[in-house]
Parts: structure tokens; C-alpha cells; sequence
């Protein structure tokens, strides 16, 4: 009987992501920058530095064209960059948003936690501050945004994010005015698995501290001045010491209404397994919008990991990575979306 009822408690584990602390885990196949958030933790680095500097990775890889400069550019042709960076045993927190001219834009962040008083900087106030502590000043457009950006121009602004405008946002480019008769959105997104590809970064060391970190480039022909979940705390990432961190990726117009890395970490206080607290915060967002793109990662106090991920066509299988001290080096990881 003994033996029959200890595996029996022993199954709902099994399942679990399980890992030797320390850990790295981050969204997407972006294997440098899990390897980059690793070798700061073994290099004697804290959480922070190992968020930082996996973060970092991708913005000067530009992970995807996601990431970091030369990406997504606006309604203008412009690319700007959003981040943020938050210790899970202070619950401080750094954020940049709408970002220019900064290559940098994780270290930004970790730049407005640890030298101001605030939370968050935005836009050309966000970029002087920037300059002022030292970051340089760069051009962030390329070549190939350029084109990008021409191709769209060429195209008549498809796709685009207006609605309820003059003229017709689905036919013809702007400038826009607001639109006198009002109509109700059919609720379709422009969905392009390659414009939410956030980097998305937890990182807990041997003694459990944990932070957790984002940087992205946003939304290709995004209105100028869009923020979107990345850098908004809760939202595209949480970090607590004491319960877990949670980052997601997406669609961050819909999954930042919803806070589902703040709803992660505060199911997995409840008790909740990370590949459990990870599907009730993607299955929040599907009451309201079945058709959303997005993923999430979570890790526990444990060390104990997971994912989960929306069902659509463009999205069937999210890949993330984990290193631990068993694997030693970055693998890649997947689950099935639901």
C-alpha cells in the first residue's frame, strides 16, 4: 500500500518541467541568449546581470528582427524599443518605452532602476536620460527596415492599426482624422508570428533569487507612440522571490489588459504548478479573444518549470529555451498550444 500511495502522490509532479537550480529560461528559440543569461550566472553575476545580459544578446543579434535595432518600424519608418527589468527580491523595476536612438534598451532600464527613483521613462525624455548616463546616441534604422518600410509605403500602409478613421485605413495611407460615424471593430488582428517575437528572460540563481526581463522592438507599422505589453510590469513579465516569474510574448495590445505574468506568479504563490499557472493565465486571455496570439514561460521557487501557449494557425508549438547546472548547456524546449 505504501509504496502503491507514494507514487501515486508523486504523479501530478512528474509532468513538470524540473530543473537543478540555478536556471535560465527564456521565450523563443533564441539559444545565444539563454548561453549569454548562463555565463553571467557562472560567472559570478547576479539574476540581474544574467537578464541584462541575455536581453542584451538579442538586441545586438536583433533576435528574429524582433529585437533590438533595425526592426518593426513605424507608421514614420522609424524603430523604436521598449524593455524592462525587475528584481524578484527588491520588486524593483526598470522600463523603458518608445525608446529612440538607443541601442541599448535593457540596459536602459536597469539604468532607470538603479539611478532614479523611478519605475518607468518614456519616449525622447526616456532617450536624453539615456545620453545622459552614457548610452550612445545611434541611428536605429537599416537598410533592410528601410525596405521594410518602403515596401509598406508601396503596399497603401497594409497592414496597418487605425480604425474608425478618414480616410478608409484599409485602403489608403494617412494622414488620419477621426472618422464622424463610429463602427464596431469585427475584432480581427493582423496576426504575424514574426512581429511578437519578444525575448523574454527568467533567471534564478543557486540560492533562489530571481529576476525576470523583456526587450523587444514592438509591432511592425505600429501607430508611433504604441507601447505594448513588453515593458509594462505584470504584463510582459513578474518576478517574486518568494512565489516565481512569469514573461510573455504576443500579441501585447490584448495580453497586456490581462496581466497574465503577474496572474502566472500569483497562481504559482497559490499553489499552482508552473505549466498550470502558465495555461490559466493563456486561458484568461481566450475567454476574450480565442484567436490571440501569445505564449508565456513560468518558473517557481523550486526551480520547477513550464509553458504554455494559444492555439491558431500561425501558432501550433512554442519553442523556449532552459540551461540548469544538470544540462549545462542551452536546450530547446517546446509544448503543444491548446
Amino acid at each position: 500500500m505504501l509504496p502503491s500511495l507514494y507514487f501515486f502522490f508523486l504523479m501530478p509532479y512528474v509532468r513538470l518541467g524540473q530543473t537543478s537550480l540555478p536556471l535560465v529560461i527564456n521565450t523563443w528559440p533564441f539559444k545565444s541568449a539563454t548561453a549569454a543569461a548562463w555565463h553571467a550566472l557562472q560567472s559570478g553575476g547576479s539574476v540581474l546581470d544574467a537578464v541584462e545580459k541575455g536581453c542584451a544578446r538579442c538586441e545586438i543579434e536583433q533576435c528574429d528582427g524582433t529585437v533590438g535595432f533595425g526592426g518593426s518600424p513605424d507608421e514614420t519608418g522609424e524603430t523604436t524599443l521598449d524593455a524592462m527589468i525587475m528584481n524578484g527580491n527588491t520588486m524593483e523595476v526598470g522600463a523603458v518605452a518608445d525608446l529612440r536612438r538607443i541601442k541599448n534598451a535593457i540596459g536602459v532600464a536597469r539604468a532607470v532602476m538603479e539611478r532614479t527613483e523611478h519605475t518607468m521613462l518614456v519616449g525622447e525624455s526616456a532617450s536624453v536620460f539615456a545620453e545622459n548616463m552614457g548610452f550612445v546616441a545611434e541611428d536605429l534604422t537599416t537598410n533592410e527596415s528601410l525596405s521594410v518600410f518602403s515596401q509598406w509605403l508601396k503596399g497603401n500602409c497594409q497592414p496597418n492599426y487605425r480604425k474608425n478613421v478618414s480616410p478608409d485605413p484599409s485602403k489608403s495611407c494617412g494622414p488620419y482624422g477621426p472618422k464622424a460615424a463610429q463602427t464596431q471593430c469585427n475584432g480581427e488582428r493582423h496576426v504575424n508570428i514574426h512581429s511578437h517575437d519578444t525575448i523574454g528572460i527568467i533567471a534564478i540563481d543557486k540560492d533562489g533569487h530571481m529576476a525576470a526581463g523583456t526587450s523587444t522592438n514592438g509591432l511592425s507599422h505600429k501607430v508611433p507612440g504604441r507601447v505594448g505589453d513588453s515593458p509594462i510590469i505584470g504584463a510582459g513579465a513578474y518576478a517574486d522571490s518568494s512565489a516565481g516569474a512569469a514573461a510573455a510574448t504576443g500579441d501585447g495590445d490584448v495580453m497586456m489588459r490581462f496581466l497574465p505574468s503577474y496572474l502566472a506568479v500569483e497562481l504559482m504563490r497559490n499553489g499552482a504548478d508552473p505549466s498550470a499557472a502558465c495555461k490559466s493565465a493563456i486561458s484568461r486571455i481566450k475567454r476574450h479573444y480565442s484567436d490571440f496570439f501569445g505564449a508565456i514561460i513560468c518558473a517557481n521557487t523550486t526551480g520547477h518549470y513550464g509553458a504554455a501557449c494559444n492555439k491558431v494557425p500561425s501558432l501550433t508549438e512554442f519553442h523556449y529555451m532552459v540551461e540548469d547546472s544538470e544540462s549545462d548547456t542551452a536546450v530547446l524546449k517546446s509544448v503543444p498550444c491548446f
